[in-house]
C-alpha cells in the first residue's frame, strides 16, 4: 500500500532559459500546485499567493543548488540541465525538460554519458574550422505540447498520492 506523501505539490523551475514558465503558471493553477521560479535574476511572475520567485546569487550553480536542496517527493523540476536533473530524481523528484522529455532513472545515466561525449567533443574542435552542432533543435509548438501533457500526467499522478 503507497502511504501518501505529506506536503504539497510543488513545482520546481530552473527559470533562466524556461520558454514554458507561463504555462507551468496555468497548469499549477488548476492542480493549486505551488511554484518557485528560481533564477540568478528577477523574472517577473504572476501575483498569486502560490508562485514566488527565488532570486540566488549569481554563484557557480547556486540556482541549481537551490532546486536540487529544496526538491523532494512532491516536487516536479522543470529543467534541461541534465546534472541537476539527476541531482533532483536522487532527492525523489519528478523531472522535465521544457520540450516534455522525462528525466527518469533508467534515462538519466545514456543522458549524462551523451552529455559527457558532446562535452570532449566540442573541446576537441576548439581551434578549428569545423563545428559540431548548434545545441538543441528550435523550441516549437510540438515540443509546448508535449510538456503540457507530460505536466498534467505527472501532477495527477502526484495529486492521486
Amino acid at each position: 500500500m503507497n502511504l501518501p506523501i505529506p506536503g504539497p505539490i510543488t513545482i520546481l523551475v530552473d527559470a533562466d532559459a524556461c520558454p514554458v514558465k507561463e504555462e507551468i503558471y496555468r497548469v499549477a493553477d488548476r492542480f493549486k500546485a505551488e511554484v518557485r521560479v528560481v533564477s540568478n535574476s528577477p523574472f517577473r511572475v504572476p501575483v498569486s499567493d502560490r508562485v514566488k520567485r527565488v532570486v540566488v546569487s549569481d554563484g557557480f550553480d547556486a540556482a541549481d543548488d537551490w532546486i536540487a536542496e529544496n526538491a523532494n517527493a512532491r516536487s516536479v523540476v522543470v529543467t534541461a540541465d541534465i546534472l541537476l536533473a539527476e541531482r533532483c530524481l536522487k532527492a525523489g523528484a519528478s523531472v522535465l525538460k521544457h520540450n516534455g522529455q522525462r528525466f527518469d532513472a533508467s534515462s538519466i545515466g545514456s543522458a549524462i554519458a551523451t552529455r559527457a561525449i558532446m562535452e570532449d567533443l566540442r573541446a576537441g574542435m576548439a581551434g578549428m574550422d569545423g563545428s559540431i552542432g548548434g545545441g538543441p533543435p528550435p523550441f516549437n509548438k510540438a515540443d509546448r505540447s508535449r510538456f503540457l501533457q507530460e505536466l498534467d500526467n505527472v501532477l495527477v499522478k502526484l495529486a492521486r498520492n
